[in-house]
C-alpha cells in the first residue's frame, strides 16, 4: 500500500464512530477489572440480544487493549452475529462494530477485510444519510458509563442526544438514569429522581433502577415509596447480584444493618465483583459500631465494638486488595485503623491513599475529607482538620463530601465564636464556606469581622476580590 493510500484510509478509520476513536484512556480503569465487569453484563444480559452484542462489542476492545487481538476479533464477530439475528432493520446497530472491526483489521495489516468493513458502513451511511444515530450515541454512553467514572458527563451527554432523537426508548433512559445517579452533585437530586421514575416507566422490569430510585427516595425522607420500591425489587429479582448489592446498601441506610449484613454476605458467592460486596460489609459493621456506641450496655458494648472494629477492618482490607487503588475504601480502612488506636498504620494508609488518588485522578476530595475527619477526632488536630476540610470545600462545594466539610467547618466555627466572639479565624472560615457557595454578600460581612479581630493577608483578599466582583 503506498503511503497515499495509507493516509486516506487512515482519514477514513479516524472519521469512524467506534470505539477506537472515543477517546477511551486506558489509564482511566482497571482493564481486568472492566473484563471482569463485562463478562458478569454477559450473564446478565442472557436473552437480551441487544444488550449482550454491545457487551461484546466492549469487550472486544477491551482484549485489543490486553493485548488479545484474536479473541477481540471474537468478541467483535460475536457481536456483529447477534446484532444480524435480530432481524433486517439491524444496520444501525452495527456501525459501532464494523468501525471497531475495521480498525482492527488495519492495526493487523489486512486491508482487504479493513476497506471491506468501510465499504459497509458506507453502504449503511447511504441507506440513513441522517446523522448522528441513537443506535450509536446510546452504545457511546453506555461504554463512557462501563469504562471510567470520570466519563460520566460525556456518558449523560451522549444519552441526552439519543433521547432528542428516540425519547422513549427505555436502553438510552435507563443510562441516562444510571449515569444522574452516579453523579455527585447534590444540586441535582430532583433530576435524578425525575429521570429515573421514567427510566422505570420505560423499563418496568428493571429491579436495579427501582432500587437506586429507592435509594434516592429514602435520602429525601420519602420512606414509604422507598421501601415498596426495595421490597419490590428484592421479591422479582432475590438473586441478582446488582439488585442485593443495593438492596444492601438500602437496608444500611434505612438502619435494618444486619439484615444488610447478611443479605450481602450471601451475596459474596455470587458477585464477581467481591471488593464492591466487602466494601459495603466493612461500611454494614462501621455502622453496627456507631448504634453500639449509642445503644449498647456498658457491660456488653466493649466486646461487641471490638469484635464489630475487627469485621470492619478485615472487610475493607479484603476490598482494597481485590480491587486495587479503590479510594473510597481506602478511606474508610484508614479512618477506622486511626479509630483502633494504630495511628502510624492510618496516616501510612492516607499516604498511600493521597498517592493513588492524585495518580489515578479519582476521589482527591473524598480522600481531604477523611484525612480532616482523621485529624479532628483520631488526633485532635483542629488546625490540620480544619485545613484539609477547606481543601474539600474548594474542590467542590455542591458533591456530598464538599458538603459534608462545609458542615464540619461551620460547626468548628460555631463553637469557637460561642467560647470567644471575636475569634477573627472562626469568621474567617464562616466567610470562606460563603464564598465558595457563591454567597457573596455573606462572605463579605464574615471576612469583614474577621479582619476586624484578626490580620490575615488571604481574609483580605478575598473580600477585595468579593468587593470587586459586586462592583
Amino acid at each position: 500500500m503506498s503511503s497515499t493510500q495509507d493516509i486516506i484510509l487512515e482519514t477514513k478509520l479516524n472519521q469512524l464512530e467506534c470505539h477506537f476513536t472515543w477517546a477511551l484512556n486506558e489509564n482511566d480503569t482497571d482493564l481486568t477489572d472492566l473484563l471482569n465487569r463485562l463478562e458478569e453484563q454477559l450473564n446478565l444480559d442472557l436473552g437480551r440480544e441487544e444488550g449482550v452484542a454491545r457487551t461484546h462489542s466492549c469487550m472486544g476492545y477491551v482484549k485489543f487493549l490486553l493485548g488479545s487481538n484474536t479473541e477481540a476479533l471474537n468478541n467483535l464477530e460475536r457481536s456483529v452475529e447477534l446484532t444480524k439475528s435480530r432481524g433486517n432493520d439491524c444496520d444501525k446497530l452495527l456501525v459501532v462494530a464494523y468501525g471497531d472491526l475495521a480498525r482492527l483489521y488495519y492495526i493487523m495489516g489486512n486491508f482487504a477485510e479493513c476497506e471491506s468493513y468501510l465499504n459497509k458502513l458506507s453502504e449503511i451511511k447511504e441507506k440513513y444519510p441522517c446523522v448522528p444515530y441513537a443506535e450509536v450515541l446510546g452504545e457511546k454512553g453506555w461504554t463512557f458509563l462501563k469504562f471510567s467514572w470520570k466519563y460520566n458527563e460525556r456518558a449523560k451527554e451522549c444519552f441526552r442526544k439519543a433521547l432528542e432523537l428516540d425519547p422513549l426508548e427505555g436502553e438510552w433512559n435507563a443510562g441516562l438514569a444510571i449515569a444522574l445517579y452516579r453523579a455527585e452533585d447534590m444540586l441535582e437530586d430532583p433530576v435524578v429522581i425525575d429521570q429515573l421514575r421514567r427510566a422505570i416507566a420505560t423499563n418496568p422490569d428493571d429491579d436495579v433502577l427501582k432500587v437506586l430510585l429507592g435509594l434516592r427516595l429514602v435520602a429525601h425522607k420519602k420512606y414509604s415509596e422507598a421501601e415498596s420500591l426495595v421490597e419490590q425489587a428484592l421479591k422479582r429479582s432475590p438473586e441478582h447480584p446488582h439488585v442485593m448489592r443495593y438492596v444492601g446498601k438500602y437496608f444500611r441506610i434505612e438502619g435494618s444493618v444486619d439484615r444488610s449484613i447478611a443479605l450481602l454476605k450471601r451475596s459474596l458467592g455470587k458477585e464477581s465483583n467481591a471488593g464492591f460486596i466487602h466494601h459495603q460489609l466493612g461500611l454494614c459493621y462501621k455502622k453496627k459500631i456507631l448504634n453500639l456506641m449509642q445503644t449498647g450496655s456498658h457491660h456488653t458494648k466493649g466486646a461487641e465494638i471490638k469484635r464489630a472494629r475487627e469485621q470492619c477492618i478485615y472487610h475493607l482490607e479484603m476490598a482494597t486488595e481485590l480491587k486495587t487503588s479503590f479510594i473510597i475504601a481506602m478511606n474508610e480502612l484508614a479512618l477506622q485503623y486511626g479509630a483502633n488506636q494504630d495511628m502510624s498504620r492510618a496516616e501510612e494508609m492516607f499516604q498511600n491513599t493521597f498517592k493513588a488518588a492524585r495518580e489515578k485522578k479519582d476521589n482527591y476530595q473524598s480522600v481531604h475529607h477523611y484525612y480532616a475527619d482523621f485529624q479532628q477526632y483520631c488526633m485532635k488536630c483542629e488546625p490540620a482538620a480544619i485545613k484539609h476540610y477547606t481543601e474539600c470545600l474548594k474542590i467542590n462545594p455542591n458533591t456530598y463530601h464538599g458538603s459534608k466539610s462545609a458542615k464540619s467547618l461551620q460547626r468548628i466555627a460555631k463553637r469557637r465564636i460561642e467560647n470567644n466572639p471575636r475569634d477573627g479565624e472562626a469568621f474567617g472560615i464562616l466567610g470562606i464556606i460563603h464564598k465558595e457557595k457563591g454567597e457573596k454578600q455573606q462572605a463579605i460581612e464574615c471576612f469583614e469581622q474577621a479582619l476586624s479581630f484578626v490580620d490575615n493577608e488571604d481574609y483580605l483578599t478575598d473580600l477585595c476580590e468579593l468587593r470587586l466582583s459586586l462592583e
